[in-house]
């Protein structure tokens, strides 16, 4: 059904994924897919996916604001969850960035409720998710627009290369964070 709201049922998609209710690949999916048979409205469906992502992080965050730091403190007391607010504290607002940027299924909502549960800004959320989320939708919009139907091949046969940028970015990521940790 979404598909065939075209642009605005992306914007529908993109905030309905990013606002908890997990969707891997969904947004992504529909985005290529657009871009592939509307090429004229591959950066319009770019730009509404970017604003309901964004908007969609956003309710997440404030609802983690308002009453996330008892719900983190339950559930990221042991395992898997806490390993994961750990790199929050340590890495702050990258651990937000990578996986919002990159195509491979990474952890985002965990990060986004860290983020609102453990006091983050306001503005520099809103700006490391637009950072991440415009290269990522515009790139899918383009890839739809050059490639169509053969885009989801295309995509699955550079997966490693996706695993190895996303490995890249986190490495140059943390120096840039222990540079900082150095100088202060």
């Amino acid at each position: 059904m979404l598909v065939s709201w075209g642009p605005p049922g992306l914007l529908i998609l993109a905030f309905v994924d990013s606002a908890g209710v997990p969707l891997p690949a969904g947004v992504d999916a529909l985005l290529v897919a657009l871009a592939a048979v509307r090429p004229r409205l591959a950066f319009l469906s770019a730009a509404l996916a970017t604003i309901g992502s964004t908007v969609g992080c956003l309710i997440l965050f404030y609802l983690a604001r308002q009453g996330g730091r008892r719900y983190l403190d339950r559930h990221t007391q042991t395992g898997k969850g806490m390993k994961l607010r750990l790199w929050f504290l340590r890495y702050g607002l990258a651990t937000v960035f990578v996986p919002a940027l990159l195509p491979i299924p990474l952890p985002t909502k965990v990060f986004v409720l860290c983020a609102g549960a453990l006091g983050v800004g306001v503005t520099p959320f809103i700006l490391v998710v637009l950072a991440a989320r415009i290269p990522r939708y515009f790139g899918f919009a383009w890839l739809g627009m050059q490639l169509g139907q053969h885009s989801a091949a295309w995509l699955r046969g550079h997966a490693w290369h996706f695993a190895a940028a996303a490995v890249a970015l986190l490495g140059c990521l943390l120096l840039l964070i222990k540079a900082g940790e150095r100088l202060r």
